[in-house]
């Protein structure tokens, strides 16, 4: 396992190793290339911000890492694993939230849990206390025995969520977790990673909200048209380009590119 000194005085495991990452897809018109050798790292007791514009290759870089889909060429490691070589044991090892998961029916959020929580091949009772735990923290008491035809997206969002932790995970992936909810319930999610981050997880999230990411995340990495265009500590950006902000620092670096990023910088 790989380890990176920050700051000269902490060590920290790298428990997310992507290694100039390039994916392309097959469309009508030809090849698309969608990642471009997208290289970073996101170590345990963190949360790493994935920032992009639709397009970006975001959502790719995360179904990489959580073996959903086999990158052209280079490596991701999770936890010293490799992710193409020992990719069951990736997966019982991560959450994995996406945008594609619609739960629906009769079935109330309790028993999508219950049944995820035996897929995972857990005990009756660890998947009870599980249950408890993930309500208490998603906020989850007043409509966890409701079917989930009948939920507003806010809590079938949070149901989603729920499902992707039932196993207690300690590799978190989050694509775009608080779309679908309102500021109370967004405020929850985010405690709830940031909990999560306080623990010694690793969490790695895609968001178009960046006054979230600002607030929740300690790295950050900026993607555009397949491309990683910087990744570092949110503060070390800051300073690096001379922006106020994470909002200045993103809108001058996807319009401008690097180079023009943020007037100021040497």
């Amino acid at each position: 396992m790989h380890c990176v000194i920050l700051n000269q005085w902490r060590l920290v495991t790298e428990m997310i190793v992507v290694d100039r990452l390039s994916k392309s897809f097959k469309t009508r018109k030809g090849t698309q290339q969608v990642l471009r050798e997208v290289s970073f790292t996101a170590p345990d007791g963190e949360v790493f911000g994935l920032l992009g514009p639709n397009g970006a290759g975001k959502t790719t870089t995360l179904r990489c890492i959580a073996t959903l889909i086999r990158p052209d060429s280079g490596t991701v490691s999770v936890g010293g694993l490799d992710v193409g070589r020992e990719s069951r044991a990736v997966r019982d090892g991560i959450g994995f939230l996406t945008g594609d998961m619609k739960l629906t029916g009769q079935l109330s959020s309790r028993q999508m849990l219950r049944f995820f929580g035996e897929l995972n091949h857990m005990e009756k009772r660890e998947v009870g206390q599980r249950i408890g735990s993930l309500s208490e923290k998603l906020d989850m008491e007043d409509f966890l025995d409701k079917p989930i035809a009948l939920l507003s997206s806010g809590m079938v969002q949070k149901t989603s969520i729920a499902v992707s932790l039932i196993h207690n995970p300690h590799t978190i992936i989050f694509d775009e977790p608080t779309s679908n909810l309102d500021v109370l319930s967004s405020k929850v999610v985010v405690d709830f990673l940031r909990a999560s981050r306080n623990e010694g997880k690793c969490v790695i999230l895609s968001t178009h909200m960046l006054s979230e990411a600002e607030r929740l995340c300690d790295r950050i990495g900026i993607m555009h048209q397949g491309r990683l265009l910087c990744c570092a500590h949110r503060d070390e950006l800051l300073e690096q380009y001379h922006c106020a902000n994470l909002e200045d620092l993103f809108f001058n670096l996807v319009r401008g590119g690097e180079e023009t990023a943020c007037s100021g910088m040497h």
